[in-house]
C-alpha cells in the first residue's frame, strides 16, 4: 500500500480563510497624489501672474510622458539619480518662473538669470526701507527656506513617482502609451479645453525662453560694447559744445516714477493734471514758459538708473550689463558735455545715494551730494531718504544760492514719488524747513506702506498724490529761487509698476523744458512740443536715447564723431 506525499488541492474553505493581500495605506496614496500634483503644477506653471488661471493646469504635459517612459526604461540606480536630478531641475525652473512673475509685475520684463541676481539685493533693501528691518530679514529667511523646500520636494516627488511607475510597470506602460497617443492626437487636431491647447510643452518652452535670454544677453554684451565706442559728439572739442546755453544755470531733474499714466490714467490724472495746470500758471506769472513732450523709457517699474543713463548717454541702456559697459566707457554723457566745455561748474544732488557712487566720473560731476551730505535730520519716508522739498532747499542753500565764477549745471534726482508711496510728505512753508525735523509729525501721521503695497486702488491713488507733491515742490522751488538765466529740464525716469500703470501700459514718460529767456525755447520750436507742463496726448514721442543728441544739436553743438 503506497502513501501519497503530494499536497492535496486546497478546498474552498482554505481559500476563504487565506489572509488578503494588504492594501496600500491611505498615507501612501496621499503622498503619491501630492507628488503628482506638485510635478504637474511645476510642469504647467506659467511665468506671468495674469496667466495663473485654472485652464493652464488642465492640460497634458509632454514632459511628464517623456519622464514616465524614461523611468520605466532605466535600471533602478540610474533611474533614481535621473529622477532626483530632473526633480531639482524642475524646482529650479519653477523658481525662475516665479521670478519671472515678480519681475514682470514690477519691471515689465522677465528675469534675466545672467544679469538680475544683483537686483535681488536691491529688492531686499527696498523691503527693509518700506516694511522695516525685521520684515526684510524674515523675507530673506523665508525666501531661502522656500527655495530649499521647493528643490527638495520636487526631487523627492520625482523619485516617488518613478518608484510607483516601476512598481506597477505593466499598468504604467499602458498608461504612458495611452497618454502619448492622446497628446499626439490633441496636438495634431489642435484640441482645446477652456481656451487652452490640451497638448502642452510648457516646461520645455520655459527652458527655451531662459536659454534664449542667456544667449541673447551674451551676444548683446559684445554688440553693445562696440556700439558704445561710436559717439556722434565723442570728438567734439569743448568749445563747440552747447554754445547757445553759455551763461545759463541748467538743471536736469528726474522725478521718480513720473510716467504717462500719471497724466492719462482716470484715477491719477485728475489730481496730477490740476497740479500741472496750476504750476504752469504759477510759473507763467513768474515769467517762465514751458514746453513738454514724451520720451519712451528704457526701463519700466524700477531700475531708475537705466532711465537716467539712457537719457544722458544717448544709448539704449535697458539692462545692467549695458549700464556697466557705459559707466566704464568714455562715451560722452550730456552732463559731462557741460563739464568738458570748462564753462560750467557741475554738481549732482542725489538724496537716494547712500553709498559710494563711482558713476560720478562718467557723468562728469565735479561734486555730488548724497543722502548724508544734505544736512537732513528728519525721518525717512519709506525708501525715500528725505522729502523732495527739503532736498531742493538743501540744493539752494549749499549749491545754487552760493556765488560762483561760473554758471551751474546740476543733475538732481527727486525720490519722494518712489514706491510704495506711503507715507507721502506734505508741502510746508519753505522758511520752516530747517534741518527737516518738522517732518517727524507728517511722517508719523502718514499712511503705512503695508496698507498700500498690496492694494492696487490705494497704490494708484497714493502714487498720483506723490507725483503731485514732487511736481509742486520742484515748480515752487523754481518760482522761489529761479532767475532769468535758469533753465530747468525735468522728466520721469520710468512708468510706475504694473499694479499702478496697468499690464499693457506704455513706457512713455513726460519731459518738460522751462525757461524765462524766450531764446531758450525758441531753439526747440521744431520739436513741436506742447506749451505748458502737460504734454498733449499726441505730442511727439521719442526714444529716451534720442534726447541727448537732439538737445546738444538744438543748443548749437557741432558733431564730431568718434570712431566705433
Amino acid at each position: 500500500m503506497s502513501v501519497s506525499t503530494s499536497t492535496p488541492p486546497p478546498t474552498e474553505d482554505v481559500v476563504l480563510d487565506a489572509p488578503e493581500r494588504p492594501r496600500p495605506p491611505l498615507l501612501r496614496w496621499t503622498v503619491t497624489t501630492l507628488a503628482a500634483l506638485l510635478v504637474l503644477t511645476a510642469l504647467l506653471l506659467p511665468n506671468a501672474l495674469p496667466a495663473l488661471k485654472v485652464n493652464r493646469f488642465t492640460r497634458i504635459p509632454v514632459e511628464a510622458i517623456i519622464g514616465a517612459a524614461v523611468a520605466l526604461w532605466l535600471p533602478r540606480r540610474p533611474r533614481v539619480i535621473v529622477a532626483a536630478v530632473s526633480g531639482v531641475g524642475l524646482g529650479v525652473l519653477t523658481i525662475l518662473n516665479l521670478l519671472d512673475m515678480g519681475f514682470r509685475d514690477y519691471l515689465g520684463r522677465g528675469f534675466n538669470m545672467i544679469l538680475d541676481w544683483e537686483l535681488l539685493d536691491d529688492a531686499q533693501s527696498y523691503v527693509k526701507d518700506s516694511m522695516g528691518g525685521t520684515v526684510a530679514v524674515l523675507a530673506v529667511i523665508g525666501s531661502v527656506l522656500l527655495v530649499l523646500l521647493l528643490l527638495s520636494l520636487t526631487a523627492l516627488a520625482m523619485v516617488r513617482l518613478s518608484n510607483v511607475l516601476v512598481a506597477n510597470r505593466a499598468k504604467a506602460t499602458r498608461g504612458t502609451l495611452i497618454a502619448a497617443m492622446a497628446w499626439i492626437t490633441c496636438y495634431a487636431l489642435g484640441l482645446q479645453l477652456g481656451g487652452m491647447p490640451i497638448a502642452a510643452d510648457r516646461a520645455a518652452a520655459a527652458l527655451k525662453i531662459q536659454a534664449t535670454r542667456v544667449t541673447d544677453t551674451i551676444r548683446d554684451e559684445a554688440a553693445f560694447a562696440r556700439e558704445a565706442k561710436a559717439d556722434t559728439f565723442g570728438a567734439t572739442p569743448g568749445s563747440q559744445l552747447l554754445p547757445d546755453l553759455r551763461g545759463k544755470d541748467v538743471i536736469f531733474t528726474f522725478i521718480e516714477s513720473y510716467g504717462r499714466s500719471a497724466i492719462e490714467d482716470p484715477v491719477m490724472a485728475p489730481g496730477v493734471d490740476r497740479t500741472l495746470t496750476t504750476s504752469t500758471e504759477a510759473l507763467k506769472k513768474a515769467g517762465y514758459s514751458a514746453r513738454s513732450g514724451w520720451l519712451t523709457s528704457a526701463t519700466y517699474g524700477g531700475s531708475s538708473w537705466l532711465g537716467h543713463s539712457t537719457t544722458m548717454s544717448g544709448l539704449w541702456i535697458d539692462n545692467q550689463q549695458r549700464y556697466r559697459t557705459v559707466m566704464a566707457s568714455d562715451h560722452l554723457s550730456l552732463t559731462k558735455a557741460f563739464q568738458k566745455t570748462g564753462a560750467w561748474d557741475t554738481v549732482g544732488v542725489m538724496p537716494g545715494i547712500q553709498k559710494g557712487w563711482p558713476e560720478q566720473r562718467y557723468y562728469g560731476l565735479d561734486k555730488v551730494y548724497n543722502a548724508f551730505q544734505l544736512g537732513y535730520q528728519g525721518p525717512k519716508f519709506s525708501w525715500s531718504t528725505m522729502p523732495d522739498q527739503y532736498a531742493l532747499e538743501a540744493f539752494q542753500r549749499q549749491v545754487h544760492g552760493k556765488k560762483r565764477d561760473k554758471p551751474l549745471m546740476s543733475e538732481i534726482i527727486l525720490t519722494s514719488s518712489h514706491q510704495p508711496w506711503a507715507p507721502i510728505p506734505k508741502m510746508v512753508d519753505w522758511n520752516d524747513l530747517g534741518d527737516g525735523k518738522l517732518f517727524d509729525a507728517i511722517q508719523k501721521a502718514g499712511k503705512k506702506p503695508s496698507d498700500i503695497i498690496t492694494d492696487p486702488t490705494k497704490s494708484r491713488e497714493e502714487y498720483g498724490k506723490s507725483i503731485q507733491y514732487s511736481v509742486t515742490a520742484l515748480t515752487q522751488w523754481l518760482e522761489r529761487y529761479g532767475t532769468k538765466n535758469t533753465v530747468l529740464v525735468f522728466l520721469g525716469d520710468h512708468q510706475p509698476i504694473a499694479r499702478v500703470s496697468g499690464n499693457h501700459a506704455s513706457r512713455d514718460v513726460p519731459i518738460s523744458i522751462v525757461a524765462k529767456d524766450p531764446k531758450v525755447l525758441a531753439k526747440i520750436t521744431d520739436w513741436n512740443w506742447t506749451e505748458g507742463l502737460k504734454p498733449a496726448h499726441n505730442a511727439p514721442v521719442w526714444k529716451m536715447s534720442a534726447f541727448r543728441d537732439r538737445f546738444l544739436k538744438a543748443y548749437g553743438s557741432t558733431p564730431h564723431p568718434s570712431a566705433g
